[in-house]
């Protein structure tokens, strides 16, 4: 096989691959506000595939397809509470980066400050207990 050959079968692998790579959306707004409504919201919700990702940053399908309802939802002038809360009601509070405190969340809001005193707690018992230990022996 000749070099140019190779290099045309190369060349053309390359544009085609760039092609599928892609996939790009470009939305109109009417207004300032609703563009700045939009990346507002699409920053603040969560991928629910990805899960650590907003669908802003997601290429998962359905992140594209929330982000896509959301556009729609925000050109309709839908306020920005009525669209969490319509995604809510569908994907439930893990839609949300920072899900408001309530009963079903509260775990998640008091847990980490709740584990991190009782590890301090238990570190300090410990070298105590080390210490005294030490001190007897002696």
């Amino acid at each position: 096989m000749s070099v140019i050959r190779m290099m045309g079968i190369v060349l053309f692998c390359c544009f085609f691959s760039m092609a599928t790579q892609a996939n790009i959306h470009i939305y109109h707004f009417d207004s300032p506000q609703q563009e700045q409504q939009f990346y507002h919201l699409t920053q603040e919700l969560r991928c629910p595939k990805c899960q650590n990702q907003s669908i802003a940053d997601s290429d998962a399908m359905v992140a594209q397809d929330i982000k896509s309802q959301v556009y729609q939802w925000v050109i309709a002038g839908k306020t920005n509470q009525w669209i969490t809360h319509q995604l809510t009601d569908r994907y439930g509070d893990f839609i949300h980066y920072r899900p408001a405190l309530t009963s079903a969340t509260a775990i998640l809001w008091v847990a980490p400050p709740v584990l991190l005193v009782f590890i301090i707690s238990l570190i300090v018992w410990i070298i105590r207990r080390r210490n005294r230990v030490e001190e007897t022996q002696s």
